[in-house]
């Protein structure tokens, strides 16, 4: 990874990282051995490159990426099917809550992460973008390939 591109997302996302509602996911299990916060960073991060990549805006990718798991409730809570449906649509309502507004973009990457098996298709660049990253970053987590990447190191150590 490189440091020049590590701080241009950064200039995107740290008054997000330095949020209390944002600090909370670290409390979170998300996937196996990975917080909720870890998920969304790497998430986040890996939006924010696919967006410059394809000409999008980065910033609103890289926003959207750390916020798409901001539903600050236990996931055990409810059934797994129920919470694929549910939870983006507790973390759009807690990204307008922290934020005040969001962008278009913002809000359809939220709320289209879980594409396709939820029903809210990505209409926008950068919403794609953070609907791949999330199956990406969840892969990765899954196979433990995140837990030697350079960036986990940099997001476990932020703050």
């Amino acid at each position: 990874m490189r440091e020049e591109g590590w701080q241009a997302y950064l200039t995107c996302v740290e008054e997000l990282l330095r949020s209390p509602q944002v600090q909370a996911m670290r409390e979170i299990r998300h996937h196996p051995g990975v917080s909720c916060y870890e998920h969304s960073v790497f998430v986040s991060y890996t939006a924010f490159r696919l967006a410059e990549k394809w000409g999008a805006d980065s910033r609103a990718a890289a926003r959207a990426g750390l916020l798409h798991d901001l539903y600050l409730y236990d996931p055990k809570s409810l059934p797994s099917y129920k919470q694929c449906f549910a939870h983006p649509v507790a973390a759009l309502r807690n990204a307008w809550q922290l934020c005040g507004e969001l962008t278009p973009a913002e809000a359809d990457g939220i709320l289209c992460h879980m594409w396709p098996m939820a029903r809210h298709i990505p209409r926008c660049r950068e919403a794609a973008a953070v609907c791949l990253a999330d199956k990406l970053c969840a892969t990765a987590e899954v196979l433990q390939i995140w837990r030697r990447s350079t960036l986990r190191v940099k997001c476990v150590h932020f703050m």
